[in-house]
């Protein structure tokens, strides 16, 4: 998943799918699971909202930063993209 120019890796769909579990299973109450780009450990991570404004807050926070770039993020019931 997310393959191209942007990121240098892929995301393993075994992980993804983990990922998808972990926040349904979580007793927070999660709805949204957002895909992070880290740019200092090269890596992918998740982390889970409860509110869709939740998202913008976060683009918000990555661009000022710039170390974490946000690239999807899900429903984690339906499992569909939130744009």
């Amino acid at each position: 998943m997310f393959e191209g120019y942007d990121f240098p890796k892929s995301l393993d769909e075994e992980k993804f799918e983990a990922w998808l579990q972990s926040g349904r299973n979580s007793k927070i109450g999660y709805k949204y699971m957002l895909i992070i780009w880290d740019n200092y450990d090269d890596d992918y991570q998740a982390v889970y909202v409860e509110e869709r404004e939740s998202i913008q807050r976060y683009e918000r926070y990555e661009s000022s930063t710039g170390r974490e770039s946000l690239v999807a993020a899900y429903d984690l019931y339906s499992e569909s993209r939130v744009s």
